[in-house]
């Protein structure tokens, strides 16, 4: 193993660990726990609406936990769910939903935004290409894991 490469994957561990911790302190502080955070920050940030798989996506959560908090969020009228087309459904945020969600996770955009205000076009499109770069080599290298186990 490259010790260099070793402890550059810390340093990035740690500061993704830190990047959690904040949204997790936030989205307390809001009075939502992660899981309700992140649907209502999928919802918030797709027009306050989109379809159910698309919120699978955008949170980076569990289908279970993303329909757990769903039902919550829809037993405190915060969010509808409709058929779509097939067995697709689409969720919407309520009336009270985006009343809720301009509350709490409109902070949170605005907060990420305004930490990019100090930053230069070059330097957010650089992030932004190495995170996908890291994404997508790491996703192979976790596919051909994935592969070894199921044999």
């Amino acid at each position: 193993m490259n010790q260099n490469h070793f402890d550059k994957l810390q340093q990035i561990n740690l500061l993704t660990s830190e990047i959690d911790g904040l949204y997790h302190r936030l989205s307390l502080k809001l009075g939502l726990n992660d899981s309700e955070s992140r649907v209502l920050y999928a919802l918030y940030t797709n027009g306050n609406s989109c379809l159910l798989n698309k919120i699978y996506t955008d949170a980076g959560i569990s289908k279970q936990t993303v329909n757990s908090s769903l039902r919550k969020l829809e037993k405190e009228k915060m969010v509808r769910l409709e058929p779509y087309h097939g067995k697709a459904k689409k969720v919407f945020l309520t009336e009270q939903g985006i009343e809720k969600a301009n509350q709490t996770v409109s902070k949170i955009v605005k907060a990420e935004i305004d930490a990019f205000a100090n930053w230069d076009e070059e330097e957010i499109e650089v992030y932004i290409k190495f995170t996908k770069k890291y994404v997508e080599t790491f996703g192979i290298e976790v596919k051909k894991i994935e592969q070894e186990l199921m044999e």
